[in-house]
């Protein structure tokens, strides 16, 4: 839907970040809603990277707006609502709990374009949702944690019990045992994409457990704040985004989401008029999961053992999940050689063989 009117730069009452001046005729608005600020260091601030490609890109051709911090619930069906009437053409919404919201919303604006980000759920037309393969990036960062515990305790910070989150931990642990049979992994749920405090809580109870490797899945630095005030005695991945500051260590590496190509090119078809619901997902080989710097705090061989599973995988030559594999309670889930299916990996919903503790319902 194309826009004949001059917007003004501000959203009125929606508290909408606009980019750019009053805007011409025709131009494409494409909007985005986080659900934590675009400064959190991590998962929001990748997506805000791929809101600014999509304004080098296409310059004064698109507005972009965006609201961060939306809570999962009804205030996103709130702002969905909002940015719909606003003009926005498209619209990117960014986290699991806006899956239901984006359809309801879908429904009462067919000439508005939605994006869900790690969603499964394309009720109307004008829905589409996409999502990275961060699994394959668990599997390099088990691999160096497998091959550097000293202790063999793991640590995982869980954000919420959803497949994509224990595809993460069951990836993290098969890999960390293939290299180091003794290695154990201890989930800690956080119930929060984006708290510091309950992040940092969760580190300490691990580390206080023992674990001196911590791999985490939501979307701040304070897992490896935490991890540094251990003198060198833990270390960590940067999550979403490299997170640099904690490198050589306790950040070792980090597995680095790359929004910007699908967002210029899914803005790129609203503009060409070709923009079709589907669902996408890429992984290291499309690009859109990245791995950081391995530092030098990674003995060489390990790096390269890494490097090597990074590669396998971008290739195609290797999937995280293949067989044999079974289910934590001992029962067979892939034979010799057989590779998981991303319907199963989309609704993964069990630990596999050797993780203990359960996945809260």
């Amino acid at each position: 839907m194309k826009r004949r009117t001059l917007l003004a730069t501000a959203a009125i009452g929606l508290g909408l970040g606009l980019a750019g001046a009053a805007q011409a005729q025709d131009k494409t608005k494409a909007c985005f809603v986080y659900v934590g600020p675009i400064g959190d260091g991590g998962w929001t601030y990748q997506h805000d990277q791929g809101r600014l490609a999509v304004i080098e890109a296409f310059g004064d051709k698109v507005e972009t707006a965006y609201q961060e911090s939306v809570p999962e619930g009804a205030d996103a069906e709130r702002v969905l609502t909002q940015m719909a009437l606003s003009g926005c053409d498209i619209i990117f919404t960014t986290s699991f709990g806006y899956m239901d919201p984006t359809n309801n919303v879908a429904a009462k604006f067919p000439n508005v374009k939605f994006e869900h980000a790690t969603g499964y759920k394309r009720e109307h037309p004008n829905v589409a949702t996409y999502n990275a393969r961060f699994y394959e990036g668990r599997a390099v960062m088990g691999t160096i944690a497998g091959r550097m515990t000293k202790s063999n305790k793991i640590g995982y910070i869980g954000s919420f019990p959803i497949p994509e989150v224990v595809q993460g931990i069951n990836s993290s642990f098969i890999h960390a045992r293939k290299v180091n049979p003794d290695v154990t992994i201890s989930v800690v749920w956080a119930y929060t994409w984006f708290d510091p405090a309950k992040e940092a809580d969760a580190a300490k109870a691990l580390i206080e457990q023992g674990v001196d490797v911590i791999l985490a899945h939501t979307d701040s630095t304070a897992p490896l704040a935490e991890a540094a005030k251990s003198g060198g005695k833990v270390i960590g991945f940067g999550q979403a985004s490299d997170m640099a500051e904690y490198k050589p260590s306790p950040r070792v590496s980090s597995i680095i989401d790359n929004w910007a190509p699908y967002y210029v090119k899914r803005v790129q078809a609203v503009i060409d008029g070709t923009w079709e619901s589907q669902d996408a997902w890429e992984g290291i080989g499309g690009g859109e999961v990245g791995i950081g710097e391995i530092t030098d705090a990674v003995p060489a061989e390990v790096k390269a053992e890494a490097e090597a599973m990074r590669d396998a995988i971008g290739s195609g030559a290797y999937h995280p999940f293949t067989g044999p594999l079974n289910k934590q309670d001992g029962s067979a889930w892939l034979a010799a050689g057989e590779v998981a299916d991303d319907g199963t990996l989309a609704g993964m919903n069990f630990f596999v063989e050797g993780i203990t503790g359960d996945i809260p319902q």
